[in-house]
């Protein structure tokens, strides 16, 4: 099988690079948080994939650009459910985090009490994961999942993931610095983040892997952000260390519940990677340098 290609993959690094750098400049010019721009920011992976699939000459149907298989596409935006609920079942067991059954997890928005109002919450949480979040974790996902699995996709399952998991998670730095998810520990918030995106990694990329679709780790992507202040509304700690790092969805809880998820990957049986995981016959077609 074809290795990586070291220039391409020099192109993908460099066009991140140029956006995180970008990213602060702004921020610094327009005098507001870089976090503000983190919407914009996200985008900047699917750019970065495509300044290289375009100037590769590499079909985007072969990094996953296509609808796939439909039922892999529901199984991803709903897993994220059960994911999201095992985090906080994690969470609410460490001493000094509590579960707080008052608390409205979607303040302003009137939902009714009970079953009905849990059953509300999940729906909402679907419609507006599979919608308007997917669309901006689209904006990660055919960077991440999309070209750079394609691109790694000789180096086998397990490593290509934890590849891509590590750099997604230092893609993060400039927003995690600026105070995203660890606002109490801006620099060990960095670390933290590339842990949860390791944990998280070989998750997204079977499901990627089962759709043939890149747009299954977007739909699991944009549930999971839709649903992960269910656990912090619900999961009340004492502390910051125990709040940011240990009971959050990108804290330990989070690594555990996706880690476990992981070992049910590998105790199964994960799927061979290569580089006709989305279309055999649109990633048969050879890149051309130009």
């Amino acid at each position: 099988m074809t290795s990586p290609d070291r220039s391409r993959l020099t192109r993908f690094v460099g066009v991140l690079a140029v956006f995180a750098v970008g990213l602060h400049v702004v921020s610094g010019i327009a005098e507001v948080s870089p976090i503000t721009l983190a919407p914009a920011y996200m985008f900047s992976p699917m750019i970065a994939g495509l300044v290289v699939c375009l100037r590769g000459g590499v079909p985007l149907s072969a990094v996953g650009l296509r609808i796939g298989r439909g039922w892999w596409l529901a199984v991803a935006a709903a897993i994220a459910l059960p994911l999201v609920g095992l985090t906080l079942l994690v969470a609410v067991t460490v001493p000094g985090v509590g579960f707080d059954p008052t608390v409205d997890p979607m303040p302003g928005i009137g939902l009714p009490s009970g079953f009905l109002g849990v059953a509300a919450t999940f729906g909402l949480v679907l419609g507006l994961g599979t919608t308007v979040n997917a669309v901006f974790a689209f904006g990660e996902e055919f960077g991440w999942r999309g070209y750079l699995l394609w691109e790694l996709a000789p180096w086998g399952f397990w490593k290509a993931s934890f590849a891509i998991g590590a750099l997604w998670g230092i893609w993060h730095a400039p927003v995690v610095v600026a105070g995203y998810n660890y606002p109490s520990f801006p620099v060990v918030g960095v670390v933290a983040m590339t842990i949860a995106c390791l944990s998280f990694s070989p998750v997204y990329t079977y499901l990627v892997v089962r759709a043939q679709s890149v747009l299954a780790a977007a739909l699991l992507h944009g549930v999971f952000n839709g649903s992960a202040g269910i656990v912090v509304a619900y999961a009340v700690a004492n502390d910051a260390v125990l709040g940011e790092l240990v009971a959050s969805p990108v804290g330990a809880a989070g690594v555990i519940a996706f880690g476990l998820a992981a070992v049910g990957i590998a105790l199964f049986g994960s799927p061979s990677l290569t580089r006709e995981f989305a279309h055999d016959a649109a990633a048969s077609a050879q890149p051309r340098e130009r």
